[in-house]
């Protein structure tokens, strides 16, 4: 078990492009850089970095990145190695450094779909089709929709203040752009 939890250097978003684009899978960038990706720049410093996968293909991204990457499962306030062959049925959140004694270089975030639909946790009523929550930047790096990322953001139980300049950056380049 890992408690370095503040130890982080995270890899850049080229780098997420070139160890995932390969991968079978449904991904994409979501958090701060999923913001800024959207806005074609960078907004403040990020202090890490997050993909999403879906829970269905979880498996797919472990094999392809266990050669080269230490995968931890955040889960209860600790941080467990993801043990080859598991299933993770509930956990969300997956940390993932080069070793045991390097800084963490990304998460990936595991979300639940149904069938081909992503759906908001908060409110099931709330969903999108799962090709249809992605949008990608002209080098054709996916990035999570702003809406969603927005949502997810906005409805957290508290809006970090480092999130908050993003929110209102994003609103009012939306104002802008209406008024076009």
């Amino acid at each position: 078990m890992r408690t370095d939890i503040s130890n982080w250097m995270p890899i850049t978003v080229p780098e997420i492009n070139k160890v995932f684009s390969d991968m079978p899978l449904h991904w994409c960038i979501a958090g701060g850089w999923a913001l800024d990706l959207h806005l074609c720049k960078q907004t403040r410093e990020h202090s890490d970095i997050d993909v999403i996968i879906t829970r269905d293909e979880q498996l797919i991204a472990y094999q392809n990145l266990k050669r080269d990457w230490m995968l931890y499962k955040a889960q209860d306030g600790k941080l467990d190695l993801w043990e080859d062959g598991e299933y993770l049925n509930f956990t969300e959140d997956i940390w993932v450094s080069k070793s045991s004694e390097t800084p963490w270089a990304f998460q990936i975030m595991i979300i639940d779909t149904e069938e081909n639909f992503w759906t908001y946790q908060r409110d099931k009523s709330v969903r999108r089709p799962l090709d249809q929550i992605c949008l990608k930047t002209v080098e054709g790096i996916p990035y999570l929709r702003p809406e969603i990322q927005l949502l997810h953001k906005a409805g957290s139980s508290q809006v970090r203040e480092k999130h908050s300049g993003s929110l209102i950056l994003y609103f009012l380049v939306q104002d802008c752009r209406r008024f076009k």
